[in-house]
């Protein structure tokens, strides 16, 4: 098993290696890895469904093609007939690949010992059959004749009966074949489309993310169309973000769309769909972090905390775009593996940060709305506060529930319910811009909560007084006759009451 787990978790630099697009798997002289005592490549892994007839009795069909592959090997020493062999498996089939003598070492290729206990012919793969098809792993065999230079594979297509997640290897038992390399393609199609099983059910899922754009822009253009007079600085903001989130589930749909129809992954449409989300992200974070510093409602401008937050801004965007970039242009296999944990951490790093300074700077804005009382904004502050801290938990619980996915699915076995952790954070996106439009729609009143010249001397004048000491605050702020303190009285409440009159 030890070796099938180095196989898996290797593979992710054949995806990064290999000239992939889409479900049509390219490879362009590309060269064998060493591993254990054998040879091998990774032509790809996808979750596949099975060929079915339809009610109306047309079949429809789910295979992986192979076409125009050729092995060539470089003229060096004596030439003679050698084999590759080339393995497809159900994930689950995993230990029919691959055996060990008397317990020892788990190998791929047929070792002396094994080929004296008679269970697999020398220099070739260790395979049995699966204990649920005898047919399966599908075994195909290419030959080098003679002292050829090329071996060339015959165009074939293998039936895919039972879904599942299927993995293909070119493997090689013989150490004169360690410079040979591969060209050609495989195409894998399930059938319904093109679409890797595991992104097959996004393209559905950003159709309706982008119904519900359309929807949430009718409201808010609507409300922004009858009252743009009182419009803020704020609402604007919101309305870019809207504006673009509409393009990244439009773009990302289309993006799918094209993958399942072609078979090729349209790099440019991806390019765009990842630009648009990132800048959305890094906007979205943008907005909630100076709303939460009073920035519009409380205070004109950040002032010296303005470049901070740019800088803060600019690293995110850069850090999720390079990201999102490498994720998913070119990204065919469904395989997530590891090698994004280094691309993960810087955003992860950042995303921590921004909620660090929105909670802190929210603590802040909330005590002075409260000590000026101003009763409006605090109770709408509140509620964002509220919001937000919902959406943290959320988002806890979401970041586990996606380690703890990843941490049991080593093998991908649990590829068509994956679609759900990117759908997750989508949607929790879409409901805290959901919030922030209810609680900031465009409205008669709009200016209630916007910054005003008198409300913001009093909020700088509350923070002017917090630096200096109580005893000087005290002499210089005078005492209303609201504040005027009241000299009890301990007599009867008859006198009480008269004391009253007289005043």
């Amino acid at each position: 098993m030890g070796f099938i787990k180095i196989l898996l978790l290797f593979c992710w630099l054949s995806v990064f290696s290999n000239i992939s697009h889409g479900s049509v798997h390219e490879y362009t002289s590309e060269k064998f890895i060493s591993k254990g005592n054998a040879f091998v490549f990774h032509g790809g892994s996808e979750g596949l469904y099975s060929s079915f007839t339809d009610n109306n009795g047309t079949f429809t069909s789910s295979f992986i093609r192979f076409e125009k592959i050729s092995f060539r090997r470089p003229e060096v020493g004596n030439l003679s007939a050698a084999l590759i062999q080339a393995i497809v498996f159900e994930v689950e089939d995993r230990e029919t690949i691959g055996g060990s003598a008397y317990g020892g070492q788990r190998a791929i290729c047929c070792s002396p010992d094994l080929a004296k206990l008679g269970v697999c012919p020398p220099g070739e793969v260790i395979h049995r059959p699966s204990t649920k098809n005898p047919y399966w792993p599908q075994v195909l065999r290419i030959n080098f004749e003679g002292d050829d230079l090329v071996a060339t594979m015959p165009s074939q297509s293998i039936q895919i009966s039972e879904t599942g997640m299927y993995n293909l290897y070119f493997m090689h038992c013989d150490p004169s074949l360690q410079d040979v390399v591969i060209d050609g393609k495989t195409i894998w199609k399930n059938p319904t489309g093109y679409l890797p099983g595991r992104m097959s059910p996004l393209m559905r899922f950003y159709g309706l993310m982008s119904f519900g754009f359309v929807i949430l822009g009718i409201f808010w253009f609507s409300q922004y169309a009858m009252h743009w007079r009182e419009v803020v600085q704020l609402q604007n903001c919101i309305t870019m973000v809207i504006t673009l989130g509409m393009f990244e589930m439009a773009f990302w749909y289309f993006e799918y769309a094209e993958f399942n129809e072609t078979g090729v992954r349209p790099t440019g449409i991806t390019v765009w769909a990842v630009t648009f989300g990132t800048v959305k992200r890094t906007v979205a974070r943008l907005i909630i972090l100076m709303v939460s510093m009073g920035y519009g409602v409380v205070r004109p401008t950040l002032g010296g905390l303005t470049s901070k937050v740019v800088m803060l801004g600019g690293t995110f965007l850069f850090a999720s775009e390079v990201l999102e970039l490498v994720e998913n242009v070119g990204a065919i296999s469904d395989f997530s593996g590891s090698a994004r944990l280094f691309l993960v951490l810087p955003v992860a790093i950042l995303d921590a940060f921004f909620i660090v300074w929105i909670f802190t700077s929210l603590s802040t804005t909330l005590n002075k709305l409260q000590a000026r009382r101003m009763m409006a904004k605090l109770e709408i502050y509140r509620k964002f506060t509220n919001a937000l801290v919902v959406a943290v938990i959320f988002s806890i619980g979401g970041l586990f529930y996606e380690l703890f996915f990843k941490a049991n699915d080593v093998y991908n076995e649990r590829w068509q319910t994956a679609w759900i952790i990117p759908a997750f954070w989508q949607v929790l996106s879409f409901s805290v811009l959901c919030v922030i439009c209810a609680l900031w729609a465009p409205s008669q009143n709009s200016t209630r909560y916007a910054y005003s010249d008198e409300a913001g001397e009093e909020f700088d004048k509350e923070e002017n007084l917090t630096l200096i000491k109580p005893s000087q605050a005290a002499r210089d702020v005078p005492i209303s006759q609201e504040s005027r303190p009241i000299h009890i009285n301990n007599g009867s409440a008859d006198e009480d009451l008269e004391e009253e009159k007289i005043e």
